[in-house]
């Protein structure tokens, strides 16, 4: 199962809440972060980050994520719960997250959006010193989550997978929580 969000959407909290509740119920899963699996294989050129990562020329990320996607393929666990975004901005423009060659290799079956109201995200964006973001506006944050619907109802139609929405609306990350779990709980031969 792929999981992707803009960042500041809160993907990461609520998938490391889902997996909780998850293991509580004797389901265990494997989260894989893909951006950490690629900054595995960039620490190897001295990048020191992800945020410097994503500022690589968009030919060396493209080498960078098919190295991490066949790292990623040769993990055994059925559960696996792959953290990632559908587009990465770059100097050259939007850098498709998931471009067809990565599809490909990694065979998810599902796909997850993890939204939020542009106002949400803005706000955490602002509030979060642990990272070196971008801070864009509200309108361009609404133009993100506008190119990740396009793009996550196109990625499901060139592998057959079912995509869904979860929104993780402010205070209200319980629901979203239980939405994935839900998901991830409900479905079968998860990647």
């Amino acid at each position: 199962m792929v999981i992707v969000g803009i960042p500041g959407v809160g993907k990461t909290t609520v998938i490391s809440k889902a997996v909780e509740s998850l293991s509580k119920r004797g389901l265990m899963t494997q989260v894989i972060v893909f951006g950490s699996a690629m900054l595995d294989e960039a620490s190897k050129l001295g990048v020191k980050d992800r945020d410097e990562m994503r500022r690589l020329p968009v030919q060396k990320q493209r080498s960078l994520q098919v190295l991490a996607a066949n790292s990623i393929k040769a993990v055994q666990n059925r559960n696996v719960l792959i953290d990632t975004h559908l587009f990465i901005n770059t100097k050259e423009g939007r850098y498709p997250g998931l471009p067809k060659n990565l599809l490909e290799i990694l065979s998810p079956t599902h796909l997850v959006m993890i939204t939020a109201d542009p106002e949400d995200i803005f706000r955490r964006r602002t509030q979060d010193g642990t990272r070196n973001r971008d801070l864009i506006s509200v309108d361009g944050i609404k133009a993100d989550l506008d190119v990740s619907a396009i793009m996550i109802a196109s990625t499901s139609v060139l592998i057959g997978a079912p995509f869904k929405f979860i929104y993780n609306s402010y205070d209200k990350i319980d629901e979203a929580v239980k939405d994935l779990v839900n998901m991830v709980y409900g479905s079968s031969d998860m990647k």
